[in-house]
């Protein structure tokens, strides 16, 4: 399960990139409730998987949906980014992402149904199997995942708020903003491109 989880969750994906964007404008600490978000959306998703897994692996076509409505959502975010400019911190208090939105990118997220459905479907079982039925077993994949998670976001809003600090004029905030911002709009390309290949 770790070889599967930990290079989904370490590589840039929308979560990733959205925390490291969020951290490069208004530094780590106010990236906090976004991540906070993502947090408990990723929970919460991981819950309804755990108990919908059998359906949901039934009925592509909702899972097909998801995955547009999250990439269309996901593009939106990447333009937000790459036409914002850098602001002084004065400025910021009221243009922040936060915990509603971490919650929000994780429901229309299709990447994150299918990385929550793998795990459940695979590794539900063998972990319900060691842990005595297979609710405990799928809660336990959920906690870990969502750990594991974690770690990733922190990680890239470290790098988001050490971009700010190195490259703190205007100019070069500009640039950093639009590479974060192309980066996630490339994410959302590389979740549909089995449907537009």
């Amino acid at each position: 399960m770790l070889v599967f989880t930990l290079p989904v969750s370490l590589l840039p994906g929308p979560n990733n990139l959205l925390s490291a964007a969020h951290s490069s404008r208004h530094g780590f600490n106010k990236s906090l409730p976004l991540i906070s978000g993502m947090v408990i959306g990723w929970f919460l998703l991981g819950v309804v998987v755990a108990f919908g897994a059998f359906f949901i692996k039934e009925n592509e076509s909702l899972l097909r949906i998801l995955t547009y409505i999250g990439v269309v959502y996901i593009i939106y975010l990447s333009y937000q980014i790459s036409v914002s400019s850098p602001v002084d911190e004065k400025d910021i208090s009221d243009e922040q992402l936060g915990m509603g939105t971490g919650i929000v990118l994780q429901i229309v997220n299709g990447k994150a149904f299918i990385h929550l459905l793998i795990l459940m479907t695979t590794f539900g079982t063998v972990f319900g199997t060691v842990f005595g039925t297979d609710l405990i077993g799928k809660m336990i994949i959920v906690i870990l995942n969502v750990a594991i998670k974690l770690v990733g976001w922190f990680g890239w809003a470290s790098f988001g708020s050490a971009l700010k600090e190195i490259f703190s004029d205007p100019k070069s905030g500009v640039l950093i903003n639009r590479i974060l911002g192309f980066s996630l709009f490339c994410v959302a390309i590389w979740i549909v491109r089995p449907e537009i290949l």
